[in-house]
Parts: C-alpha cells; sequence; structure tokens
C-alpha cells in the first residue's frame, strides 16, 4: 500500500472512536444526557477539548475532582457508555473507506492494531456490529494504561505488543490528544476529519477528510 511506503511504515495503529467508528457525536449525545442527569451542561469545544480521545477515568476526574475512587469512577463509566450504546446501535457504521483499507492491509500481510482510550465492552459492541475483529493483532484499551492520551503510553505498548519499533508505525487518529499522544511516541500520524477540523490537527503527517482520499 503506497502510504504504508511514503512513511515506512511496518505496522499500522487505529485508534476506535472517530477514527474507525464514525461515533463521537453520539458519545456528545450520551454525555449530554448523562450531564444532564447531574445538573451539568457542556458544549461541543468543551467536549473536544477535555473529553474527545481521554479515558473516562480522566473524564470523571475532570467532573468530579481527582480524590473521586476508583469503583465510583467505574459506575459513572458503566452508566454512560450505557447511555453511548443504546443511542448508537442502531446507527452504528464504520467511517467510509476504512473497511477497504482493512481489506489491503491484510492482504498485504501489514500487523494492525487498536489502540483506544475507550472501555472492554464498547470494543465487544463494536466488533458485534461490525465484524473486523481478524484484522488485529492487538486490541488496547484503557484497562491497560495507567496514562491517557496526550501521553504515549498506549501507543508504545500497542507497538510493543505488535513487536515493531514505535518509529516503522504509522497511526490513524482524530482527536488532538491523540495526535500528540502518537507523534510524541515517535510515530507517524495520519489524521481524519470526523470530529476535529484539520486546522486543530495541524501537527499529524497527513489529514484526510476519511479514507476514501487514500484509494
Amino acid at each position: 500500500m503506497e502510504i504504508i511506503q511514503r512513511f515506512g511504515s511496518e505496522a499500522v495503529i487505529f485508534d476506535l472512536d472517530g477514527t474507525i467508528l464514525d461515533n463521537n457525536s453520539y458519545h456528545l449525545k450520551a454525555w449530554k444526557q448523562y450531564l444532564l442527569k447531574i445538573g451539568r451542561g457542556m458544549t461541543d469545544e468543551e467536549f473536544n477539548e477535555h473529553l474527545n480521545g481521554r479515558t473516562n477515568k480522566d473524564v470523571v476526574r475532570y467532573l468530579y475532582g481527582q480524590d473521586i475512587s476508583e469503583e465510583t469512577i467505574w459506575q459513572h463509566t458503566m452508566d454512560k457508555e450505557a447511555l453511548y450504546r443504546e443511542l448508537y446501535r442502531k446507527d452504528i457504521r464504520p467511517v467510509p473507506g476504512i473497511l477497504d483499507v482493512f481489506e489491503t492491509l491484510y492482504q498485504h500481510q501489514v500487523p494492525m492494531a487498536i489502540a483506544t482510550s475507550g472501555v472492554q465492552v464498547n470494543i465487544d459492541f463494536m466488533f458485534e456490529h461490525v465484524p473486523i475483529r481478524k484484522y488485529f493483532q492487538a486490541v488496547v484499551n484503557s484497562s491497560h494504561i495507567s496514562k491517557g492520551k496526550p501521553d504515549p503510553e498506549i501507543f508504545l505498548k500497542t507497538a510493543s505488543m505488535l513487536g515493531v519499533a514505535p518509529e516503522r508505525c504509522l497511526v490513524f487518529e482524530d482527536a488532538v490528544v491523540g495526535v500528540q499522544a502518537a507523534k510524541s511516541a515517535g510515530m507517524h500520524v495520519i489524521a481524519v476529519t470526523t470530529t476535529e477540523p484539520a486546522a486543530h490537527l495541524g501537527a499529524a503527517d497527513l489529514i484526510i477528510k476519511d479514507y476514501t482520499a487514500l484509494r
């Protein structure tokens, strides 16, 4: 695949929300429904700055303070994610063109992985509705890391699981913090403008609207 050769990459790592699935508007709706219950509003701008691409633990601490217990964090996380799955179930869909990218990389035996700030129940939800599990040699979620994006930990861990040097990994991301994390890991990054405008994603090596641009 030409894009792999362009960056000298040996493996490809995909974020999930907004990168594989076109779902960030549903996460926003779910957070807004959840926040209504606790009497707190949120603009799209605040969502993109403090929620998008971050772990639920970081989001809940942003909302409730740093001293909240792990058990309470998990309860809030599950409440919000149940709302997300209920809202998105009938509309779940991959970002245009990505299934062709998966199949092309698979046919060329390029190792692929998912590195998401999300939780396993949402990953399982995706695999249940979009049959793409066979493409990935590794799936890393927020439970596997101690520091969320923009820290590079999740990408470095994923590269290690693939057995590929970080500088030989190409990352697809949609969030500013995700782009920052991948670049901090020493990886090349292609940003997809499903969530953020191109002007916010300038740190990426390449910016595309969706994966049809790679055909």
